[in-house]
């Protein structure tokens, strides 16, 4: 038990149990309904999978603050893909390849500029809104989704028992492969060594310049994936789309153990510190909370999980 405590999954595993009881115990009637729970796993897709990627950079020491505008013009892809004839399983690859590029030019920027993460994917989160923007007109875009809306449709309808939505199988399927390449494999133990001491790995051999870019490619095809999925819930391409998602990412990856200063991350703790934020906006609305107490509610969370990053990175210190 003293081993399973020290997994850093556990505490956001922990967190996850006792909020859900006490929104069960606040509102029985309407929160622990099957249907209530499909809804909330629906729901944390798309910042589960943009975490998935979140993680690896943090992991490596990095950030990436242009997530939402990538979630957001992803959607305006695959609107403008559909709209011109295109099928959908081909609009979902260009949603994904426009997330690949995006992180490859942050990585490029990063690692060819020697700039900071932060400066970098700040200045590419206000492009990337801006393109959104102008491909789209400064409008919804409009889009038959030629059944790829069924990616996040509860089987069944509403009332299909536990059967969860394709899209959380995938979201699931992607944090087990990610979380075998950060444990398992020697690219993987790269990135943990980069980001937990950047010269000694370099010293040691490790490509700094290709371990950099490797992660923000994936990191950006992860954005555009949850781009596709955001797609598939709206049904529209909308440029204004998930503008602060960003920063819901990055509680739930430090939430779920990661640090901003690098070298430590747990993919399945940023999934359980998505749920653990989707708990909590469901919650609040089903025992009445307005939404403008939720989102102090959010912001407040996202300051307590900085505050716990620090604390554990002093802990680390003195230990």
């Amino acid at each position: 038990m003293k081993q399973l405590s020290r997994a850093p999954w556990f505490g956001p595993l922990c967190a996850v149990l006792a909020v859900y009881a006490l929104f069960a115990l606040l509102a029985p009637q309407t929160f622990t309904r099957s249907a209530n729970v499909l809804t909330m796993a629906r729901q944390t897709v798309i910042v589960s999978l943009a975490a998935i990627g979140m993680t690896l950079v943090m992991i490596q020491g990095g950030i990436d603050l242009s997530v939402g505008s990538t979630v957001a013009l992803t959607t305006v892809i695959v609107a403008r893909t559909l709209d011109g004839g295109s099928g959908a399983w081909t609009a979902a690859a260009a949603g994904v390849a426009l997330g690949a590029c995006v992180g490859a030019l942050n990585g490029l920027l990063v690692t060819g500029l020697r700039l900071l993460p932060f400066i970098v994917t700040l200045g590419t989160m206000s492009a990337l809104r801006g393109a959104a923007k102008g491909l789209a007109n400064e409008q919804k875009v409009d889009a038959d989704p030629k059944g790829l809306d069924s990616l996040m449709a509860l089987p069944g309808g509403a009332h299909g028992g536990f059967l969860l939505p394709t899209g959380v199988w995938v979201a699931l399927a992607l944090a087990v492969v990610f979380a075998a390449f950060v444990a398992y494999t020697r690219p993987g133990r790269h990135v943990v060594a980069v980001g937990s001491s950047l010269e000694t790995a370099r010293l040691c051999g490790v490509p700094v310049g290709r371990i950099t870019l490797i992660v923000y490619v994936i990191a950006g095809a992860m954005a555009g994936l949850a781009g596709v999925m955001e797609f598939a819930t709206l049904t529209v391409g909308d440029p204004t789309d998930s503008i602060g998602l960003e920063l819901e990412v990055i509680a739930a990856v430090v939430i779920g153990g990661g640090s901003l200063s690098g070298g430590r991350g747990s993919v399945a703790g940023a999934l359980l510190g998505a749920l653990l934020l989707t708990e909590i906006k469901t919650g609040s609305t089903h025992v009445g909370l307005p939404n403008w107490v939720q989102e102090i509610l959010t912001g407040a969370i996202i300051l307590v999980a900085m505050a716990l990053d620090r604390w554990r990175e002093q802990g680390r210190g003195s230990g």
